[in-house]
């Protein structure tokens, strides 16, 4: 079982995330940011990893460093279940549509973190969170974990989109991450990542 569990500390934020993705979809995510939670939540759900995240941030000056710290420590534990890649389908892309809006994840854990986001909300916050953060997020988890993301959607309602990125993403790492029939492979010309 590929179960990683990463704990980082700073004076802005205290955090804890655990990843299994040979679960079922089990998540349990406490930022102190309810619509993040719902976002994580709605990730792995659909993904079906198993996802537990506690976190203590300086939400009195704004949800900033709880969600960029969040990347970089989800990030870390992605890294840690890819490993060296061996046996990962490693590449995975979802189409997920939701209502009006449509979101595109296209997915290579290979080794390189990149990320690539095309799409514009429509107002400056989804309730108290500025919008700009989840792009953040994003890029902080990807270069962490040494994912190359596409990431593109487009919609009118700004929460339909941002829940659609969240599930395509989720949808798309849960398939990146499962296991390929032949175990010892990794899915590299060079040999490696």
């Amino acid at each position: 079982m590929r179960n990683v569990t990463v704990k980082r500390e700073t004076k802005e934020t205290k955090i804890a995330i655990t990843v299994n993705p040979d679960g079922s979809g089990k998540v349990s995510a406490d930022s102190g940011v309810p619509f993040f939670d719902h976002m994580l939540n709605a990730m792995a759900r659909h993904g079906g990893f198993d996802f537990t995240c506690t976190a203590k941030g300086d939400l009195g000056v704004d949800c900033h460093h709880t969600i960029e710290d969040i990347g970089i420590v989800f990030g870390d534990a992605l890294k840690g279940v890819i490993g060296d890649g061996h046996g990962i389908q490693r590449f995975a892309h979802a189409i997920i549509p939701m209502d009006e809006s449509l979101a595109t994840v296209v997915l290579d854990c290979g080794g390189r973190g990149y990320l690539a986001y095309t799409g514009t909300f429509g107002n400056k916050t989804i309730g108290t969170i500025p919008v700009d953060i989840f792009e953040h997020f994003f890029y902080s988890l990807c270069t962490r974990a040494g994912i190359t993301a596409h990431i593109m959607f487009s919609g009118r309602n700004d929460h339909h989109q941002c829940e659609a990125v969240f599930k395509a993403f989720g949808i798309a790492l849960g398939e990146a991450l499962s296991m390929s029939k032949d175990t010892k492979q990794i899915r590299s010309t060079k040999g490696k990542f």
